[in-house]
């Protein structure tokens, strides 16, 4: 088993298995081609509310990621997880992000519970 997590401006490399795209949105300015993104499960993704609370400052990202384990743990969210972790059974994945600190967000998290 074998998770990464990387910012998707980052060029594709060969070691990157199954490219997880793990944000809402797609990331400004770069073209889909360019990104190799296998799969991007928005479902995966913490909701805006939750978001906005931990970009606004007002918890700390042990918090932000208690609460986003638990939307994780049902409904689209939860079967996003399994899909993705049928991916990590058979093989090597890459989570990529925009964010400019992927080990303060949602991304590790995620990996985390991957690797569990």
């Amino acid at each position: 088993m074998s998770v990464r997590v990387r910012r998707v401006y980052e060029p594709p490399e060969p070691e990157d298995g199954v490219r997880v795209l793990v944000d809402r949105l797609w990331p400004r300015g770069l073209a889909k081609d360019a990104a190799r993104v296998d799969e991007w499960p928005k479902a995966l993704t913490p909701s805006t509310e939750l978001r906005r609370w931990y970009h606004a400052g007002e918890g700390s990202y042990e918090r932000f990621a208690e609460r986003y384990e638990a939307e994780l743990a049902a409904g689209a969210a939860a079967e996003a997880l399994d899909l993705v972790r049928g991916l990590v059974r058979e093989g090597a994945v890459t989570l990529l992000t925009a964010s400019k600190t992927p080990e303060r967000s949602h991304a590790t998290v995620l990996a985390r519970l991957l690797e569990s």
